[in-house]
């Protein structure tokens, strides 16, 4: 039992750090611890427990295999919801927002596929054929995935990208999450081939013609990598949902309706406890930030936009001049000459290194 509540818990904590990735650069610290708690209750249990843990769509037949549904797509409608009630980020950085370190990004997604493996391996609660599937169908979609978003991205912008190999990884991913235990390979590749496309193409193409998409500042675009995604996904399973697999892990009896059979029924139900977990989210999240909105401001002053990382913590996560932020000689020539104290008494052959030099990252 301690087991299986751990892993539980890394579930919810994750949906919980890919919700925060709608809302950086502008969310008051503040608000947001009062709103994990909360939002853990009273949107991501009621969901979770809806369809893992014996509720209503559990028993009526909802199939989301690894969270397709209760991580991928709640946190990818209330990331969006909490987006558009917090504000946009200012219009700089929405601008120009590179990523920090493109090696340590490589580095996080490698972390993050191996993970997935666990991840979906895992959700049997044993080492057995489900599992053995699972992992294998995990790999597959994602790996065809991350190849249709390169190959998009060369066709329509001239270069592949190492973002866009990350973001096709990733909805190959989440859109093998819902089935990845009940599929065959061979499906696994055709549910790799549309997360790699039709999050691609919601991102790049309807984004820019939906004036509500462009208005809403999803700063990762957990919206699109995770939320449609995850709706992708759990369609595919209602209909490739294999039935001898089906018998391995469901309570009922089931396939998809590639198999024939009730599968059209299982199909409406994918779509049905899709609808129910994008609604409870996007009303949950809406009344949990208006309550929250009465006692705490929920976006950070525009001054403390601004400075950034030292108004809201008291420290910067680098120690470096630049990106954006102007040399301040009251503060940075009194810590550069501090240093260079420090290193003269320690090391008396010390050279000093330039100074006043802006890093661009």
């Amino acid at each position: 039992m301690a087991t299986l509540v751990y892993f539980q818990f890394t579930f919810a904590a994750i949906t919980t750090i890919l919700v925060a990735g709608s809302v950086l650069g502008r969310m008051n610290i503040k608000a947001w611890m009062a709103f994990v708690p909360l939002w853990l209750i009273f949107s991501y249990t009621v969901g979770a427990y809806s369809i893992w843990g014996g509720g209503f769509l559990y028993h009526w037949g909802v199939i989301d295999y690894s969270g397709g549904y209760v991580i991928h797509l709640s946190s990818g409608v209330a990331g969006f919801v909490a987006a558009y009630w917090v504000g946009p980020r200012p219009q700089a950085d929405r601008e120009r927002f590179p990523p920090n370190n493109v090696l340590l990004m490589l580095a996080g997604a490698g972390l993050l596929w191996m993970g997935w493996s666990g991840f979906n391996g895992g959700a049997p609660y044993a080492a057995n054929l489900t599992s053995s599937i699972a992992v294998l169908n995990t790999n597959l979609s994602a790996a065809t995935s991350l190849l249709v978003w390169t190959t998009l991205d060369v066709i329509f912008f001239g270069k592949p990208s190492v973002i866009g190999a990350i973001q096709g990884m990733v909805t190959g991913l989440a859109g093998v999450t819902p089935g990845a235990g009940l599929i065959q390979t061979w499906a696994a590749i055709i549910i790799g081939i549309f997360s790699g496309s039709v999050p691609w193409a919601s991102m790049m193409i309807l984004h820019k013609k939906s004036t509500l998409l462009q208005q809403v500042d999803d700063t990762l675009a957990v919206f699109y990598t995770h939320a449609v995604a995850g709706i992708l996904g759990g369609t595919m399973t209602g209909l490739f949902a294999h039935p001898d697999l089906c018998k391995l892990s469901l309570p009922n009896p089931t396939n998809g309706a590639f198999y024939g059979g009730n599968g059209g029924k299982q199909l409406l139900k994918q779509w049905a406890g899709a609808a129910f977990i994008a609604v409870w989210n996007l009303v949950s999240t809406t009344l949990i930030l208006l309550v929250i909105k009465m006692f705490i401001p929920l976006r950070m002053a525009e001054e403390e936009l601004g400075i950034g990382d030292d108004a809201a913590h008291g420290e910067e996560a680098y120690a470096l001049w630049g990106d954006g932020e102007k040399f301040d000689a009251t503060r940075h020539a009194t810590q550069m000459q501090q240093f260079e104290r420090d290193q003269e008494a320690a090391h008396p052959s010390y050279v000093h290194g330039a100074r006043g030099v802006t890093i661009v990252l």
